[in-house]
């Protein structure tokens, strides 16, 4: 896929975007995104399921968004197959800032604050036809066997023991036994923006789904230090004890998988790293 397809998407279906300059911003596995004049992004799936994660956003967000306090890419324009293109696609805002995996937050007890608020409003009963991932929101002993394989490739680390008792304590901490909330699906640094010094998005909400908030909270370990893990704690309002265990957990698993499967993206595998030391520390 090329900017040429964009155009000849954007002259088909929506005239009077068609003139503004298209630039490439990212042709990744899953997505092309697009920068669309100033304000705008265009992103087009790259493969069938990328495109049905692109469905969900388009159902979902323009519902979730009014209600959130940081901005989330909802989209303005929702777009359908043609020029020879095979999947549904999607204008949306663009948000000025860099990455929290590139930038940190210049205040951190402010960016934590801020993100749990986000989640605690986020965090509400969705309906039942909401999206489910079997990866994420579900009981966290489903990944058992996935997390000893991985906790099998640190043979020689001297954490590994340290780990595995984390993981134990994490599975036999009790599970979550309130209706299926709204999850973000995959929150970590790379899906944060920053913006003069402070949090100012959320974005890429392919895998929004339901379940156990837990998945979501392991963020906590991902972007922030002890003591503005405890803010971010208190601004959540509503992590007991055996929901910050399984997101403990949770923060565990992930990074396990950004250690073990992050050799062509160093700064994922920084992120697995950082977060397997917040962890055990």
């Amino acid at each position: 896929m090329s900017a040429g397809v964009v155009r000849e998407l954007l002259a088909a279906q929506h005239p009077d975007l068609a003139s503004a300059p298209v630039e490439v911003m990212t042709n990744g596995w899953d997505n092309l995104v697009c920068r669309l004049g100033e304000e705008l992004l265009v992103r087009l799936p790259r493969r069938a399921l990328a495109a049905r994660l692109v469905r969900n956003e388009q159902q979902w967000l323009p519902i979730l968004a009014p209600r959130l306090p940081l901005p989330v890419p909802a989209p303005v324009r929702t777009g359908k197959p043609g020029s020879g293109y095979p999947w549904a696609w999607s204008v949306v805002p663009y948000f000025p800032g860099e990455t929290a995996a590139h930038r940190a937050p210049g205040d951190a007890r402010a960016a934590a604050e801020t993100l749990g608020a986000f989640l605690a409003a986020l965090h509400r009963p969705a309906p039942p036809d909401a999206p489910v991932n079997e990866y994420r929101g579900v009981p966290l002993a489903r990944r058992a066997d996935r997390v000893a394989g991985q906790l099998a490739q640190l043979d020689g680390r001297p954490e590994r023991e340290a780990a595995a008792r984390v993981w134990r304590e994490a599975v036999a901490a009790p599970g979550w036994d309130g209706p299926p909330l709204w999850l973000h699906g995959d929150l970590h640094p790379a899906n944060i923006l920053v913006s003069q010094d402070r949090i100012s998005a959320v974005i890429d909400f392919g895998d929004l789904t339901s379940g156990d908030p837990a998945s979501d909270l392991c963020v906590a370990w991902m972007l922030f230090p002890p003591r503005e893990r405890a803010v971010f704690r208190q601004a959540y309002g509503g992590a007991d004890d055996a929901t910050w265990a399984r997101a403990r957990g949770w923060a565990l698993a992930l990074a396990l998988v950004l250690m073990t499967r992050s050799a062509d993206n160093p700064l994922m595998a920084g992120i697995g790293e950082r977060t397997f030391a917040a962890v055990l520390a």
